[in-house]
Order: structure tokens, then sequence, then C-alpha cells
């Protein structure tokens, strides 16, 4: 699968790996009665995770609560491994938004028996991402604001200044653990407001003023 980049050259690598990190806001841990890592919290989603988010995308059914968590998603564009903080914006292809669907009564399961959980995480479209924007819209990776409405009412808000490990050295402590190669997307967090989805839930999502995300919530089929 291909996300385009809104300005500038088109990119043509293809959607790898999807590298997550987990309770990066310390609210949202709160909210699900969670401890507050001291170090990053990371897995990996598979590239058919990936799916476009307009103009709708499927849940699976049956499978218990399909919670919504809106993250700030980073496109690379150059490969990086044992980077340094200061080479990870030159390898930034662009910016985005991605929903890092989550079916909770699975994973709360999966933990009470002490059990990885990315059945609960990787299944296919568990990663629906907007289009890019160009990363270099950005100025301050740590003053990056994301808002999700759900059926015209605000279901998450947050800025990358919450973050507990911020983004760019992030990405440089993820290089050094998987090498990270054009196409693959970072998924940087999400801030307090989780909650179900069900079928035929209105969204917009929102990314400063670059992006405005529209889209419907359809049933697997």
């Amino acid at each position: 699968m291909y996300f385009p980049i809104l300005e500038g050259q088109p990119f043509t690598h293809a959607t790898g790996k999807i590298v997550c990190v987990g309770r990066n806001y310390a609210e949202h841990a709160r909210e699900l009665n969670n401890p507050i890592p001291s170090q990053p919290i990371l897995f990996i989603k598979p590239a058919d995770a990936a799916v476009s988010m307009a103009p709708s995308f499927r849940i699976p059914q049956g499978q218990g609560s399909v919670h919504h968590e809106l993250e700030v998603a980073v496109l690379i564009g150059q490969r990086l491994c044992h980077a340094a903080e200061d080479d990870v914006p030159a390898a930034i292809a662009g910016v985005g938004l991605g929903l890092d669907l989550t079916l909770r009564d699975v994973q709360d399961g999966l933990k009470a028996k002490g059990q990885p959980w990315e059945i609960a995480k990787g299944f296919d479209g568990a990663c629906p991402l907007s289009d890019f924007v160009a990363a270099s819209r950005v100025e301050d990776w740590q003053q990056l604001g994301l808002t999700l409405m759900r059926n015209g009412q605000l279901q998450q808000q947050g800025n990358s200044a919450d973050m507990l490990f911020p983004l760019l050295p992030l990405i440089a402590h993820m290089s050094r653990i998987f090498t990270l190669n054009p196409g693959d997307i970072i998924m940087t967090g999400t801030p307090a407001g989780v909650g179900p989805l069900l079928p035929g839930d209105q969204l917009e999502a929102r990314l400063q003023d670059w992006l405005s995300v529209h889209c419907r919530v359809e049933e697997q089929g």
C-alpha cells in the first residue's frame, strides 16, 4: 500500500512495518489503570494492518470492544539504524494521523494471562492512516496538536508536547532496536479519551490546521 505526501515529489515506497509506542501520554496510561512507563513500550503492527482512513474503514465484529486511539503518524523516508537524535529529522518524509485500533477485550484477556497482545493490535486493518503532509511543514516536533471528533462530540485532544518520550529521541531509540526503512511508519502514542467504535460512527480527525480527515466506521464483512 502507498500513502501519498500532499506536497512535493511523490513518495513511491510501499508501506513497511508500523512501529508503535504504548502509553506515551500519562493521562492515557491512567485512564486504563496502567502504570506510567519509565522507558518506551514498543510493539509492531505488520504492513497489512495499514489501510486508508478515508472515506471509510472497517472494524472487526464478534471480538468485543474495538477502541480508537488517535496518534501522530510519521512516515520514514530514509534508512535509520542506530541513529542519533540529530539524524532523525532529515529521515522523516511526512507526518499524518493514524488510528491504532485495539481489540480491548482481547487485549485485556491476553494481558491478564501474561501473553503477548499482538492479536489485539496487529490484525488486518488495525491501522487506518491519513495521507501525509511534508515533514518540512514542521517547525517544532514537540508542538503538534491532534483532535478526534466522534459523531460531532470531542473524543480525544492532545499535543506532542505532552509525550512522555519526545518524538525525535523516541524514533532514534527505535532505530537502535529495529532498523527503520523508507515506507516504515511510526505511531507515536495516543492522548487520553480512547473508547469504543461502532459501525456507522462518523469521525473527524485533525492534525494542526494541515489535515482534516472525515471518515465513516463500517462493519467488517
